[in-house]
């Protein structure tokens, strides 16, 4: 078994997983990198890790949208090390969907990500997150509070991450700390959900910094939860720039 704590990220190769794997790593994680479509991201991000701190990140792809999957996810990672110390339930699907042409395959998808994912993934890690008296992080967002127009489905994916991350957080009580960053404009979103340079302005007119955030502001609120407040569960940080102070 290993005596360096362990955590698990899903989406945990590129954009905001990576700067979350990184900075735990930096922090003495040894970490687990779910990949599912990213395997070159994951492996090049794996060998840096691994050339800082030998044996201490190992990869695992899988389908998060599968149960199959998401079970198999969980065994391996909590056999790699013999311990499970942390889950972050990163990965999500965004992308539009304007009533009138929402399909069952991207209702499906965006649920998938957002919500039966952290749901089994987080059952599935119960028992060995218990023994470690560990904790579980998912990503949120702002707009699973307040609806972003054109994106219906993800906003109500992301308000039943919401209520998963209170129930789980009772349900779990008090051996598992359970709770949620909920993120505003940190990293500008890409291919079919790509904003032009007007609605960047309008959205970082409507943040009370007037600025965009970073995947660190992230990272170190993940940080935070996990290590440094063990008084804290079921609740749900926005790191938003002010975002939900203006109307």
């Amino acid at each position: 078994m290993s005596y360096q704590p362990v955590v698990l990220i899903t989406g945990a190769a590129r954009r905001i997983g990576a700067e979350v794997s990184s900075l735990l790593h930096s922090s003495g994680f040894n970490i687990i990198i779910h990949c599912n479509q990213s395997l070159s991201e994951a492996e090049a991000l794996c060998e840096q890790l691994n050339r800082a701190r030998q044996d201490s990140a190992a990869i695992v792809s899988a389908d998060l949208c599968d149960l199959h999957s998401i079970n198999n996810l969980a065994k391996q990672a909590t056999e790699k090390w013999g311990r499970l110390d942390a889950l972050v339930n990163n990965a999500s699907s965004f992308y539009p969907t304007a009533v009138g042409e929402i399909s069952e395959s991207t209702y499906d998808d965006l649920f998938g990500t957002n919500l039966k994912a952290p749901l089994f993934l987080s059952q599935a890690c119960a028992p060995a997150l218990k023994e470690a008296q560990g904790c579980i992080i998912n990503m949120a967002d702002i707009h699973g509070e307040r609806p972003l127009t054109g994106y219906p489905v993800y906003c109500m994916a992301k308000a039943a991450n919401i209520m998963l991350t209170k129930a789980l957080a009772k349900e779990l009580a008090p051996d598992i700390r359970v709770n949620g960053v909920a993120p505003g404009a940190i990293l500008w979103p890409e291919n079919a959900a790509e904003l032009d340079e007007r609605a960047k302005d309008i959205i970082i007119d409507r943040a009370a910094l007037k600025r965009i955030g970073n995947p660190q502001d992230i990272a170190q609120t993940i940080l935070f939860l996990i290590k440094n407040s063990p008084y804290i569960t079921g609740q749900i940080i926005a790191v938003d720039g002010g975002r939900n102070l203006i109307s």
